[in-house]
């Protein structure tokens, strides 16, 4: 569902108006010159929710709403015009099966269809960075929310002993395996599920997400990851850091370090 949004004045509203959205769910945000437009799964939008968020109360602004349900659809043709390699520092390039092979430490392959993570979005790129600096060999990890599968293939290119790849979206778990094919990786296991898995000997939890997601699932996390154990979190803007840095400790994570890129950020927690 789409909610196309024009409001008068813009400043301070959108921002407020989006954060409030966020909390119903939300899922992301885009900018336009007369406010935004929002988007969120259909079965979780609730009209008599939506109508009750404060800024409607504010007296002296316009808003006008306009909503529409965006089909399902293979955006690969679009893509295939469009993409174009992307490096990640010196050590890592995320291609498509077209493109010509490139010499580095970490080359992934990656055709995704209808599926998130093709490593132009700056989240992706952001936990790309922290897993090429963090040690993955023999490591058991939980790839959440998975995609493409391009966080799962990076860490088996650099060692993991068994990665599980999870996504909510039947869509994301084919072609998850498509890209493990593509990568010759033979470590991985896509599984479509709507909770977080129990996975013992856990030493790593990835998930690119967002930010109402992430707050439900932190606790699973925490539970299902070793002492010592590694957290790597993003798909959330700068301005939710604390909340999501809270709830980490709250649940026995101390936090190492967040890397950020264009008010986007992920975060490195270690399960203490």
């Amino acid at each position: 569902m789409e909610i196309d949004i024009c409001l008068s004045p813009i400043d301070p509203w959108r921002e407020m108006m989006i954060a409030q959205m966020g909390a119903l769910g939300f899922e992301s945000f885009v900018d336009t010159p007369a406010g935004f437009k929002a988007y969120i799964p259909e079965g979780d939008f609730h009209e008599k929710d939506f109508s009750q968020i404060p800024v409607f109360t504010v007296e002296g602004i316009k808003i006008n709403c306009d909503h529409k349900t965006i089909p399902p659809q293979n955006w690969n043709a679009q893509w295939e015009q469009n993409f174009s390699p992307i490096r990640v520092g010196d050590r890592c390039v995320v291609r498509a099966d077209f493109h010509p092979p490139e010499i580095v430490d970490f080359e992934l392959i990656i055709t995704p269809k209808m599926s998130f993570g093709t490593g132009h979005h700056e989240t992706t790129q952001l936990m790309i960075s922290f897993l090429l600096d963090l040690d993955c060999h023999n490591k058991t990890i939980l790839d959440m929310g998975t995609g493409t599968g391009v966080l799962a293939l990076l860490a088996e290119k650099k060692g993991g002993k068994y990665i599980l790849a999870v996504d909510n979206d039947p869509w994301c778990v084919e072609n998850t395996q498509e890209n493990i094919i593509l990568n010759h990786c033979q470590n991985i296991t896509a599984q479509l599920n709507h909770l977080v898995p129990t996975l013992e000997d856990c030493d790593m939890v990835l998930a690119n997400i967002n930010r109402n997601v992430l707050l439900k699932q932190i606790e699973a996390y925490a539970n299902m990851l070793k002492s010592g154990g590694v957290l790597l979190m993003s798909g959330f803007y700068f301005d939710d850091l604390r909340v999501i840095r809270n709830s980490c400790e709250q649940h026995g994570f101390r936090f190492i370090r967040n890397f950020e890129k264009n008010n986007w950020v992920a975060t490195h927690f270690v399960k203490s």
